[in-house]
């Protein structure tokens, strides 16, 4: 494999899947508290894609498609989203992470989750970010760029 990416079959292949992969890691880290997902698994299918694009098309390419995306700052924001929900929760309800039922809607609907589905956007942004991070620093260390 070059570094300019792979051959047409599978660069076709991904452009296809890149955007379905994204929304269905957009759905999996949203309806994380009614099915089986959450934040973590979201945020993987999410780096997954993003993976897969820097795999096809080459590490300035990729670039190029998903854009000058800081994804240290990205981790940080997760990081500091679940803090806070976190103090919110300290002082609404008077523990770490506390639920309190008056947040929580309707059992089976979407925003029934209360804290839950902001607690799973904050670990999806964190963990997303971390593993793209990752990637990206794989290919500079390997000498991509």
């Amino acid at each position: 494999m070059s570094k300019s990416g792979m051959t047409l079959i599978v660069k076709t292949i991904v452009r296809l899947l890149f955007p379905i992969l994204l929304l269905f890691g957009a759905y999996v880290i949203l309806h994380g508290h009614l099915t089986p997902g959450g934040g973590f698994p979201g945020g993987v299918i999410i780096a997954t894609s993003v993976a897969m694009l820097v795999l096809a098309f080459g590490y300035s390419q990729s670039k190029e498609v998903v854009g000058d995306v800081h994804t240290e700052s990205l981790e940080s924001f997760g990081a500091l989203m679940l803090v806070v929900l976190g103090i919110i929760g300290i002082i609404i309800v008077g523990s770490f992470l506390g639920e309190s039922p008056s947040l929580a809607g309707v059992p089976g609907e979407l925003f029934s989750g209360g804290f839950l589905p902001l607690l799973n956007i904050g670990v999806g942004i964190k963990v997303g970010a971390g593993l793209v991070t990752i990637v990206y620093a794989m290919i500079s260390f390997e000498g991509g760029e």
